[in-house]
This record gives structure tokens, C-alpha cells and sequence, in this order.
């Protein structure tokens, strides 16, 4: 069992009571004289795993040790002119990785009429409804694993979308490598929503998104040819460790990979359900089997202190609280992911994950989740659970 430090329990504390002296105006953004406004954003999380139920296996694919330390330190800059464009630059410097640095440019600016938003750099691609939301406003921890296992990442590309009450669409085309330099390739994809019911507190949005991405082999710094390949795999739903317990392995030959999601949200009022079905193939040359990932995830919420979760741009947000002590939300997520196909035994886990939140105040707050994993792997199998804690803090 993990002992909180002290320099932890000095942090939390620390959080706990600027939030009851902070409001919400704080002093982050900046508007010149011509309407444009100049913003510095921030996003960091302080976590804690403990892990338990998973001694006597004596292998290193169950060695799963616990830990303390910062998840997440997000620092950026967001430079905006309302109805003409938005710049964004962020860059996490814990994982020492750039994350959107983008131009949004919105067409009424250039053309009098509103025929959507055009956007170019580096952002995430579209399947994957829980891993494209905002990090900052993460219900669980971690993502699913079946998002993390299929969900493709940040690309460099261009993309147009259109948002209207009842629907919104996005195409985009991604190409060369990611900026850590690694990546290369290119990808096509697309996101549909539907959004029959569209209140400030009822909700229902439908969604399908696909891409195909066309990797490409790369030579490294000997001289070395590296064919293009693939892998699948996920954490523990805990993201302070660097053990997975499915993992398909390094896929060589591959041509290309398809990605496909479903997605379902319903708000009304405090309560919410959001699902997602993902899944992936990757198609291989010279007489290799075809591979396919597939995974699913179902969460519950309930806001006990009765605000309702926003939801904007075909995804969800921060509770934003009403009440002087903060909001409070129950979470419930069970999920599957399956890597066992064409003679690969990549694995099958299965996870039911308990949380609370408590939204202390727009920008602190507190997350718990209780975590009960299955995984069995060939010949071996684990059912670790973890305890995870995390305080936030963004602007």
C-alpha cells in the first residue's frame, strides 16, 4: 500500500484551499484593441496508483508497481479573434510531447457565409469520442482501454468540419510524421454526428468516425529499414505504469489500417450514459493474415448535487458547479477489449471501474476511482485491482 507523502498531502491541501477562496475571473486572458484575445492555458494533475490482488503470478506481464508523481503538466497559449480564427499551441511537459499546435480559421471570415471551420497542424485524429475529449475534462482517470488501444493519436493534417444544432461533420487528411518525428505515414478520416435532442440540459448524439491510415517504413539513424507495422495495446486503466497486459506485439507487412467507431451519449439533467464501440484492422502484404482489435466501453454518470454535464462540439465537459461547495458526480464504466485474432494472442481484458469526482470550483478538481481489472494473456492471466487518486488543477 502506497503512503500519501507528505509533500503530496502539502499539494492537496494547498488545492483544497485556494479553491475556497478562487472564483472563476481569473486573470488568464488578455483582449486587445481589435478584438483579439490572448490566453494562457494550464493543465495539471497530480496522481497516485495502488495496486493490489495481483501478487504470486511472478511474471514481469503482472509486475505492477505503485507510484506517485505528476500525470499531467499541460502549458499553453491560445491567441483568438471571435468569427475569424484560433491559434492554439500546447505542449505536455511531463511526457516532453507537443500536443495541438493548430490553426483554425473560420470560412464566414473568408467568404461572408458560414461553410465550417478549416483547420491546419497538429491535432488529434477523430475515432475515439472518449480520447478526442479534452484531458481536463476526463470523467475517468484513463481512457477505456479499447480507446486507448485503437485510438491513433496526433497527426499532422488538415481538417474541415461543420457544426450545426442537429448535426455536425468533419473530414481531414493527415500526412508525414507526428511532431516527436516518429509516425510516418498518412491518414484519411471522417466523424458524423447526430444530434436529435439538443438542449442545455438534454442530450442525445449519435456518431459514427472511420479512418484509414496508410503507414509508412522509415530508416533510423544507422541506416536501418524499418517496414511499416502496427501494435494494439492498453494499460491497466492506470496511467502511472508502463506494463500492458494485452499487447498484440509489433505487426510487420502492414498496409494499412482501418479504424471505425460508434458512439452514443444521453444527458438529462444530472444523469448521463456514454458507449463507444471501436475497432481496427490491420490489412498485411506478403501472405500475412489480416489483424483485428476490437473493444467497447459503456459509463454511467450521476451529478448528486444536480448540475448537468455540458456538452459542446460533439463531446462532453467539466461539470461546472453551482453551489459553493462544489459539484459532486458517481461514475460507473465497464469495458472489454479483445486482441486474440489470427493466431496472435495479444490478450482479452475486461474492467469495471468505479469513480467520484468532486468539482471543487471551475478550475480544481478531485478525482477517485476504484478499479477492477481481468486479463488473461496466452498462458498467463491477472486481475489486478487499483486505487487511483488524482487532483487537478487547469485554467
Amino acid at each position: 500500500m502506497t503512503i500519501l507523502p507528505r509533500r503530496a498531502c502539502l499539494l492537496v491541501f494547498a488545492f483544497a484551499a485556494g479553491a475556497a477562496h478562487a472564483g472563476d475571473d481569473w486573470p488568464t486572458k488578455f483582449a486587445l484593441d481589435d478584438g483579439t484575445e490572448v490566453s494562457g492555458t494550464m493543465n495539471y494533475a497530480w496522481d497516485l496508483n495502488d495496486f493490489s490482488g495481483d501478487d504470486g503470478y511472478g511474471t514481469a506481464a503482472t509486475s505492477l508497481e505503485d507510484a506517485h508523481t505528476n500525470r499531467r503538466k499541460e502549458f499553453g497559449i491560445v491567441v483568438k479573434k471571435k468569427d475569424v480564427y484560433d491559434f492554439t499551441a500546447v505542449m505536455d511537459f511531463q511526457s516532453k510531447l507537443w500536443l495541438d499546435v493548430a490553426l483554425r480559421m473560420e470560412t464566414r471570415a473568408l467568404f461572408d457565409r458560414d461553410y465550417g471551420k478549416i483547420r491546419i497542424g497538429y491535432f488529434k485524429t477523430p475515432v475515439s469520442m472518449e480520447s478526442i475529449a479534452a484531458s481536463r475534462a476526463s470523467s475517468m482517470l484513463e481512457a477505456s482501454a479499447a480507446s486507448q488501444a485503437i485510438y491513433e493519436g496526433r497527426r499532422t493534417g488538415v481538417e474541415w468540419s461543420l457544426d450545426r444544432p442537429r448535426y455536425g461533420l468533419s473530414a481531414a487528411y493527415f500526412f508525414g510524421k507526428d511532431l516527436q518525428g516518429d509516425n510516418p505515414g498518412t491518414t484519411a478520416a471522417m466523424r458524423a454526428i447526430w444530434t436529435p435532442i439538443k438542449d442545455k440540459d438534454r442530450v442525445v448524439h449519435l456518431a459514427m468516425s472511420g479512418s484509414v491510415e496508410n503507414p509508412h517504413g522509415h530508416r533510423d539513424g544507422r541506416d536501418v529499414w524499418f517496414g511499416p507495422s502496427a501494435r494494439f495495446r492498453a494499460r491497466p486503466l492506470a496511467g502511472l505504469t508502463t506494463t500492458r497486459l494485452v499487447d498484440s506485439g509489433t505487426l510487420g507487412g502492414v498496409d494499412r489500417i482501418v479504424r471505425n467507431g460508434l458512439e452514443a451519449l444521453w444527458i438529462d439533467g444530472p444523469l448521463s450514459l456514454q458507449a463507444e464501440y471501436l475497432h481496427a484492422t490491420a490489412e498485411r502484404e506478403n501472405g500475412l493474415a489480416d489483424y483485428s482489435a476490437s473493444g467497447y466501453y459503456a459509463t454511467g454518470s450521476w451529478v448528486l448535487t444536480g448540475e448537468t454535464r455540458p456538452y459542446a462540439a460533439g463531446n462532453v465537459g467539466n461539470v461546472k458547479p453551482e453551489h459553493r461547495y462544489g459539484a459532486v458526480e458517481a461514475l460507473l464504466r465497464y469495458g472489454e477489449l479483445d486482441l486474440d485474432h489470427a493466431g496472435i494472442a495479444g490478450g482479452h481484458q475486461r474492467d469495471l471501474t468505479l469513480g467520484l469526482n468532486w468539482y471543487v470550483s471551475t478550475h480544481f478538481k478531485f478525482q477517485a476511482n476504484y478499479v477492477r481489472v481481468a486479463a488473461e494473456r496466452g498462458v498467463l492471466a491477472a486481475d489486478p485491482r487499483v486505487l487511483e487518486l488524482r487532483a487537478q488543477l487547469n485554467f
